[in-house]
């Protein structure tokens, strides 16, 4: 058991909204192993409380400093770490010019080994402790990744992207070929430590639909594993997504009708959805990765934050790297902050401070099927029997970050100076759950 003494940030979890925070500005962690091995939370509140109660625990003052759950980021491409930053005039031809000569190099394992390890240190520097990621369409890249995660015990989801149609060669797989890989992936990789199976098809129009279909009975031979994908990113798409799938409603419904909707289904950016789409995601249990620093970046669209909650869609916060513009969180909360904001082509709002956090945070482990219900592991938020991962963060990182949370009158002004003006400086030191073998 180990305690830990310093300002502390969690989410309620019978909350109204339910990304309401609980702030304690001298509070006492403590983390110890569950009948696992697993380093949990064992107990969490004010220290004048909690502290005679554990004298004796070893307790690391970290007073000054704020520990709050380690991010979650739903959606990313370790691939495109090296094209981060590339300009284009959008979405398809980044993808052209950019991405796909990029994602040839992947075939190679010492290159994928390479990328893999920096792109996990990257997350572990911005205090990213959980990652739904795409590989590429190489068996190697998955096993890299995985292996590159396995080390430090990251919470890792990814999978082989299933491409077999409308790409370049170096890229594409073969179908029938790619489904047995994918299913003896999930059957080498999946619970081993803390690694996820993600059944990733990349998009609907790069895949046929023998491989939909076949992702389709995989998902439902293995209701475990997640599923990832986009959809509704950029209004080409979306008339190139029709023509190709002339017979489902929408772009979305592909989707569905090869059963790649239900619970553990995360959909990247979901910008231009209809209420009859927002429902789909609603009723099967999917939920949206949104993605804002990409979506500006690649001037998609912006996410229809009003129009979700009126319909009770889930959602969570991504990086979205490449097409995203950093790995830090805190400029994914400023960017979604200025995405809800927007109010010339959807209803404007002003997503509060604590909201921006939980998506990135408990909210997106919602999202994932991982905050404690039906059995399964808690993640993103720091209440008892929830795996330890956290950040230690450092409001005084920049002076004029000090400057500025040194005259924070309330907990959301507080939260919103880190979001505005934190990056990964902030982040102190990043811990995850490790496991006692």
């Amino acid at each position: 058991m180990k305690a830990y003494r310093a300002a502390l940030l969690r989410f309620a979890t019978d909350g109204v909204p339910a990304h309401s925070a609980v702030y304690e500005e001298d509070g006492l962690l403590l983390v110890g192993p569950d009948a696992r091995g697993q380093q949990v939370v064992q107990a969490i509140g004010p220290y004048a409380d909690l502290a005679p109660r554990h004298a004796r625990v070893p307790c690391e003052d970290l007073r000054g400093r704020i520990i709050a759950p380690g991010f979650v980021d739903l959606h990313n491409h370790y691939p495109q770490t090296d094209v981060i930053a590339s300009p284009a005039e959008g979405l398809l031809p980044w993808l052209e010019h950019y991405t796909f000569p990029e994602e040839e190099r992947f075939s190679s394992p010492e290159y994928c080994a390479q990328a893999a390890a920096f792109f996990i240190a990257e997350l572990l520097r911005n205090g990213v402790t959980t990652s739904l990621s795409f590989a590429s369409a190489h068996i190697s890249s998955v096993n890299a990744l995985f292996e590159a995660a396995r080390q430090p015990q990251l919470r890792l989801i990814t999978g082989l992207c299933l491409m077999d149609r409308h790409a370049p060669d170096g890229v594409r797989n073969d179908t029938e070929q790619s489904l047995l890989d994918t299913e003896a992936l999930i059957q080498k990789w999946h619970g081993v430590d803390r690694l996820g199976y993600a059944i990733t098809p990349r998009f609907a129009p790069s895949c046929s639909d023998a491989q939909l279909r076949g992702a389709g009975e995989l998902a439902d031979r293995y209701p475990q594993v997640w599923i990832q994908s986009h959809v509704a990113e950029n209004k080409d798409e979306i008339r190139w997504a029709r023509e190709l799938f002339p017979q489902s409603r929408s772009y979305l419904a592909t989707y569905a009708d090869f059963g790649l909707m239900r619970e553990r289904a995360i959909y990247a950016h979901c910008i231009h959805f209809d209420d009859e789409d927002r429902a789909l995601m609603r009723g099967s249990g999917a939920a949206a990765a949104v993605s804002p620093t990409s979506n500006l970046f690649l001037g998609s669209g912006f996410f229809d934050y009003a129009g979700a909650d009126r319909i009770g869609m889930r959602y969570g916060l991504a990086s979205d790297v490449g097409g995203g513009t950093s790995f830090s969180p805190f400029h994914t909360m400023l960017a979604a902050y200025v995405v809800g904001r927007e109010g010339q082509t959807k209803p404007g709002l002003s997503l509060k401070p604590q909201h921006l956090w939980w998506q990135h945070t408990a909210g997106a482990a919602a999202a994932l099927g991982l905050d404690g219900r039906s059995g399964h592991a808690c993640i993103g938020n720091l209440q008892p029997g929830c795996e330890a991962d956290f950040v230690v963060l450092n409001p005084q990182a920049t002076p004029l970050l000090a400057r500025r949370t040194a005259r924070a009158s309330s907990l959301d002004e507080l939260l919103f100076a880190l979001i505005v003006l934190g990056d990964d400086r902030v982040v102190e030191r990043t811990v995850v759950s490790q496991r006692t073998p």
